[in-house]
């Protein structure tokens, strides 16, 4: 009996990628987005301002994403893997970068 079966998790079936480069690319984009926050919140602010209120705390969550990932976390629950998957966060990511490097 494996420790999941024990405390009675089903295994999810929701891919995770578990490969050190994604991991990488992770951590480096998630980093990259959270050093223009403090570096260029002024640009943050115009993104809030131009295009959506949505839009910083997307970014946020994209970092969150990131951070999560590219440490090695990886979520049990089927839900948390949805929440937090790189797939949703590395779009998220690259976004911000292109649109936070893209505001003068």
């Amino acid at each position: 009996m494996t420790s999941e079966q024990a405390r009675g998790d089903a295994p999810s079936r929701i891919p995770w990628p578990t490969h050190g480069w994604t991991r990488l690319v992770s951590i480096v984009l998630a980093v990259s987005l959270s050093v223009l926050f403090f570096t260029r919140s002024h640009a943050i602010a115009a993104l809030y301002y131009e295009l959506s209120p949505w839009l910083p705390g997307l970014l946020m969550w994209g970092c969150a994403i990131g951070f999560i990932h590219g440490v090695g976390f990886v979520p049990r629950l089927s839900l948390w893997r949805v929440v937090f998957s790189p797939f949703i966060g590395w779009p998220l990511l690259i976004m911000g970068l292109i649109l936070t490097l893209s505001q003068s």
